[in-house]
């Protein structure tokens, strides 16, 4: 009998905690907002910027200077949290301009279409993958300023983590050689 009861107390606390979804809403940029790989206040920053939401870390997402990062954030192996939801600016949205990109229009990066390889560069000067809610002002944009529309997961890795030729200024052998380096030794 007391067996039973046990089990029933248990059955009935565990019916009364409610598990709570994570908040993954975007949330407006503000003066707080940092860069999450610089550091840097983003409105410092010129073009668009995004928010990642990771499971376990409610308080505050992690914010980006360019939408860039955040596609390599995701595509990095080092993550130790899932991404439970990405936000970016919407481009095409009323009043979006590359010197103000909007403190509140965000758009669900699954499902935005990005230009990829045009001639814009982001808040850190290298190329910007630019996000747009329409597809037809991704087009437009695309047709202005070069590159092709993509959706996410179509972004090629190379527009996001190979290196940036600043310049002119490219030495892939070098890059190759202190990547095989780093292969070498974080392996140990």
């Amino acid at each position: 009998m007391i067996r039973l009861l046990c089990i029933l107390a248990l059955l009935t606390v565990s019916a009364c905690k409610e598990e709570l979804a994570q908040d993954t809403s975007p949330l407006p940029l503000t003066v707080d907002a940092v860069g999450h790989f610089c550091q840097m206040n983003l409105f410092e920053h010129d073009g668009p910027k995004a928010q990642a939401h990771l499971d376990g870390l409610p308080q505050m997402p992690l914010f980006f200077s360019q939408v860039r990062d955040v596609v390599a954030y995701i595509r990095l192996p080092e993550q130790t949290h899932e991404v439970l939801a990405i936000w970016v600016n919407d481009m095409g949205a009323q009043g979006a301009r590359w010197t103000d990109p909007g403190t509140t229009n965000w758009i669900a990066a699954d499902s935005a279409h990005f230009v990829v390889g045009s001639r814009a560069l982001g808040g850190m000067g290298t190329p910007e993958i630019v996000p747009f809610a329409d597809v037809t002002k991704a087009n437009s944009f695309a047709a202005k300023n070069g590159g092709q529309v993509l959706g996410l997961a179509e972004i090629p890795d190379a527009a996001v983590l190979a290196p940036v030729v600043i310049d002119g200024d490219r030495d892939d052998a070098d890059f190759e050689q202190r990547l095989r380096k780093f292969a070498r030794t974080s392996g140990d």
